[in-house]
């Protein structure tokens, strides 16, 4: 494994251990967290050194070979800076959380394990080449923004929000893998390095990259995706500062960076980016200057300095790519801070509304500062980094518009953009510090810590010495671009004389403090928008519109009548396949209508029981017909030669009948009342449609076939591959042995089904049970004494708790029967089990004869003789055989063998002749114990645990009579 895949494993299991270490040690982890994320930036930056001179660093781990795919990580410069940024950032903002929260959050903890969970997420976004993995991890930061965003569950806000957010960049993200799958399938490799370096060309290479342009913008939060980013400040602070400055919402710019070098000449890409992002800048600032709250007008403002970067970004020449590139550091190392410093100014007042927010600049001094000098390299001051950044790219537009009419359009975009941008930064600061007699709120209730400043100061430092020292790291950003013959970016520096970007710059500067004085009044009068024109307004007019319609549908559909939901089921079935066999010539050219004799009488019977079924009046009647059917198809695979199917016909016939009593004792005895004529005509054609479309689909199947059918190797295969001469049972435990553990699991899931429904509380039995040696003692006891007639107390009892049950509901030949059959049951049931690999029989076939054996008793001796038979609880056997299943199937791979490989020794029994010994006879175990479990789950739900809800019904009845006497 090597250095970035280990950096990924190491923060998820950070994330994993996160929630109970938080839990016990409380905000104090946020610093162990914290030093963690510290060394993985130093790590980062250790194996980033020889990248930043031109190396890439390639890192692959095999994850489907039978696909061709691979766990591929890439590391070069531009992944380099965000893992960088991501990594650092991520650092200090799990510091700022030491003294953000308190102890009594009952979520922090999972806040702690859920950040972690994001920050691996974004790490390996950037890492990752292989496209498939890039969107796993793409899709990892819109889930665990989710959550971040939601953190405080009581607020109706954050859940709308985080709700909003998810809706808005997963629907980005689908997008954007099918653009993926189309780029991946056309270029003949699923990396992204390769893909870009040899782009599909045409309508499909088009298609696709708009489809990736499209999950870049909405996770940016580009027009008209804008929306969701400033209602997502309804997450805690450092979730603001890491997600939706530093992190997050910078990947739609990466990758727009990646894929903008193959796509950039697709007609109508670079104009697409460069559009919506200007209105988004543009749409951006001017409602950062209508807010009140300081943090939506951060909000805001980030929104539109995300259009500033998609315009610059997407003008697609690598001179606005680099400028664009150091925009977005300098972005981000001045947007963290001020989000910090809201969040100070939030717990230490108790409001973020401007109205209300007097004098704090003389109150906290040191925090004043920080954030003015944040907001001033947001701005673009001289010598902070935003400055050198902002002029590196006006620089750029002006070079590159001498050619491009787009640049051109971006420049002056760029300029009026950047005007909102200094008025809103200065309406910030008056709002925050300003001295405001009329306000309500000129004291700092609770001073903040120390401490909680170390994560603002260490971002201003840095956004301070890369403006000084710009010079210094213009070597890092240019290793990000394709050096171009020509068309070399100007280099970084603080001072490049008297240009026109300065003038720009300058210019900028002087009309924003205007536009900034303007702004400081409490009610600017500035153009307001109707939010009835918003995109955040559409989107929820859109989500009501979908709530009617699911409603609507829901209640045509959903009308909770099973003859209904059968019905609609049904038609399609007869439109679908009848449609399909009148539509084509499918008709065989011979027919068979039976392979033998005793088949016409067995389909005549089956006929009858049907129809008589239709005519029966109780349901007991119409449950014993249909069983009838069953029985007949049971006889049917019997006379074709598959003694194994029909054996297992027979006994899942008998068990889902007795089943089938089992429910109706709680329903009326007589069917309900008739249906209409028009109904029962509705439901004839039905049927009739059903069977004859069903009828007219097996006999085109069975005279379709042209090949030799697959089936004619399956007995070598038995023999060779799983040594056995049953081809039924080595298909179910060796040849299909996934297919059986995947049955094996809705059975287990249909047990607990059917135990919730009947369970009040918990299916776990804990009442007193009649153990086995109470009741043999009890039976030799007895029997040593004289049995009187006349005294059913002194009755003779064939079974464990034969006593117990009512003397006018015993049938001592029933008892009698179930004593001699019981065991022999039992011994056949095993008998199936370990002789099914070579004969008819098996695991499921064991399993449900050992069930019937079960059955027996319970109807013989009642719920009591249940629990003393089998004492065990049905979970655990149900759990027990599934786990023994799965244990037989993985283990052969701790011998370098495949899943469910099976092995076998042949004893030498001597005079016994020979026993082969299998292992999938194990995996068979654990078949027989899941039916088992099955049966006995079925009989404590629908029987025993029925039966005691009818004695509670009795004798509660009883006792009002009594009262009531």
């Amino acid at each position: 494994m090597g250095a970035m895949m280990g950096m990924l494993l190491v923060l998820a299991l950070a994330a994993s251990v996160a929630h109970p270490v938080v839990k016990r040690l409380g905000r104090r982890s946020f610093i162990g967290l914290s030093l963690l994320m510290a060394a993985t930036f130093v790590a980062v930056l250790i194996i980033s050194l020889p990248v930043f001179t031109g190396e890439i660093i390639v890192e692959q781990l095999p994850w489907i070979p039978e696909l061709g795919l691979t766990l591929t990580l890439r590391l070069d410069a531009l992944s380099a800076l965000f893992a960088l940024l991501v990594t650092g950032a991520g650092s200090l903002v799990l510091l700022y959380c030491t003294s953000y929260f308190e102890d009594d959050d009952i979520g922090l903890p999972r806040f702690a394990g859920v950040f972690m969970g994001f920050a691996a997420s974004m790490l390996g976004l950037v890492l990752a080449d292989d496209v498939y993995l890039l969107f796993i991890f793409w899709e990892g930061t819109t889930v665990f923004s989710f959550l971040l965003i939601g953190h405080v569950t009581r607020l109706r806000t954050a859940n709308s929000a985080a709700l909003q957010a998810l809706m808005v960049t997963v629907s980005g993200g689908l997008a954007m893998f099918v653009g993926f799958v189309l780029l991946a399938r056309a270029a003949g490799t699923p990396l992204l390095s390769e893909i870009v370096a040899h782009p599909p060309q045409g309508a499909l290479g088009a298609t696709a990259a708009f489809l990736v342009l499209a999950g870049a913008l909405s996770k940016s939060a580009i027009f008209p995706f804008h929306f969701w980013l400033p209602g997502a400040m309804a997450a805690p602070t450092p979730v603001s500062a890491y997600l939706h400055a530093a992190a997050m919402v910078k990947a739609g710019i990466y990758l727009i960076l990646r894929v903008i070098p193959a796509f950039g000449d697709v007609p109508g890409f670079r104009e697409t980016i460069v559009i919506l992002g200007a209105i988004t800048m543009i749409n951006g600032g001017v409602r950062a200057l209508r807010q009140y709250d300081i943090k939506l007008i951060v909000a805001h403002g980030t929104v539109s300095q995300l259009g500033l970067l998609a315009m610059v970004v997407g003008v697609g020449d690598p001179r606005t790519s680099f400028a664009g590139i150091v925009l977005l550091f300098a972005h981000a190392l001045a947007k963290a801070p001020l989000f910090l410093s809201v969040g100070i100014i939030d717990h230490a007042t108790g409001t973020r509304d401007l109205r209300k927010l007097c004098g704090l600049g003389r109150r906290l001094p040191v925090l004043a500062v920080l954030t003015t000098i944040a907001a001033a390299s947001m701005a673009g001051v001289p010598p902070l980094v935003g400055f050198v950044a902002k002029e590196a790219a006006l620089m750029e537009l002006i070079e590159v518009g001498n050619a491009s009419g787009l640049a051109t359009l971006v420049f002056w975009v760029t300029l009026a953009g950047s005007v909102l941008t200094v008025g809103y930064m200065g309406r910030f600061l008056w709002g925050a510090f300003g001295m405001k007699a009329d306000t309500e709120v000129c004291a700092v209730v609770h001073p903040p810590e120390g401490k909680i400043l170390i994560a603002p100061v260490v971002f201003v430092v840095l956004t301070v010495v890369a403006g000084v020292g710009a010079t210094f790291f213009d070597s890092l950003f240019l290793a990000t671009i394709a050096e171009e013959p020509g068309r070399e970016p100007e280099h970084l520096a603080l001072w490049h004389g008297v240009t026109s970007a300065l003038i720009a710059s300058l210019s900028v500067l002087v009309l924003g403090t205007l536009l900034a004085v303007a702004a400081s009044r409490l009610r600017p009068r500035l153009p307001v928008i109707s939010e009835r024109w918003s995109a955040s307004h559409a989107y929820w007019v859109l989500t009501h519109w979908i709530d009617v319609l699911a409603v609507r549908l829901t209640a045509l559909t959903q009308r909770g009548s099973l003859p209904f939901y059968l019905a609609v089921i049904l038609i399609v079935v007869v439109i679908a396949l009848g449609g399909t066999v009148l539509t084509n010539d499918l008709w065989p050219d011979e027919y068979v209508v039976a392979t033998s004799p005793v088949q016409v009488p067995i389909a005549l019977v089956m006929i009858l029981a049907t129809v008589f079924s239709l005519r029966a009046k109780t349901r007991f009647q119409a449950v014993v017909l249909v069983g009838i059917t069953g029985y007949g198809m049971a006889a049917l695979f019997a006379t074709h030669g598959a003694p194994d199917l029909a054996l297992t016909q027979v006994l899942v016939e008998t068990v889902t009948l007795i089943a089938f009593v089992l429910v109706i004792r709680r329903l009326p005895q007589r069917l309900g009342r008739r249906a209409t004529r028009k109904v029962r005509w509705a439901r004839l054609a039905i049927g009739a449609g059903v069977g004859l479309v069903m009828g007219v689909v097996a006999v085109i199947a069975l005279g379709s076939r042209i090949a030799d059918p697959i089936s004619l190797q399956l007995p070598e295969l038995a023999a060779a591959g799983g040594h056995g001469k049953n081809v039924v049972n080595v298909m179910l435990v060796d040849i299909r042995g996934w297919d059986t553990m995947g049955e094996l699991s809705v059975i287990l899931a249909a047990a607990t089904g059917v135990a919730s429904l009947v369970f009040l509380s918990t299916r776990a039995d804990f009442r007193p049970k009649l153990t086995r040696r109470d009741a043999r003692t009890q039976a030799r006891e007895h029997l040593l004494r004289v049995a009187d007639p006349q005294d059913p107390a002194t009755r003779v009892s064939w079974l464990l708790a034969g006593r117990r049950l009512d003397p006018a509901r015993r049938s001592i030949m029933l008892e009698v029967v179930v004593r001699l059959v019981f065991h022999a049951l039992i011994i056949l049931s095993l008998y199936l089990l370990f002789t099914g690999h070579n004969s008819p029989g098996g695991g499921f076939a064991g399993g449900l004869v050992a069930g019937l054996a079960l059955v027996a008793r319970y109807l013989a001796g009642g719920r009591h003789e249940l629990r003393a038979t089998v004492p065990l609880d049905a979970g655990r056997i149900l759990g027990t055989g599934l786990s023994i299943a799965v244990t037989m199937a993985v283990l052969p791979l701790f011998f370098g063998q495949s899943a469910l490989s099976s092995a076998w020794v042949d004893a030498d029994l001597g005079i016994f002749g020979t026993l082969p010994l299998v292992t999938s006879t194990l995996f068979d175990i654990g078949v027989y114990l899941v039916v088992f479990g099955l049966i006995l789950d079925v009989l404590r739900s629908l029987g025993a645990e029925i039966d005691e809800h009818e004695e509670a019904e009795v004798a509660s009845f009883e006792e009002e009579e009594v009262s009531a006497q």
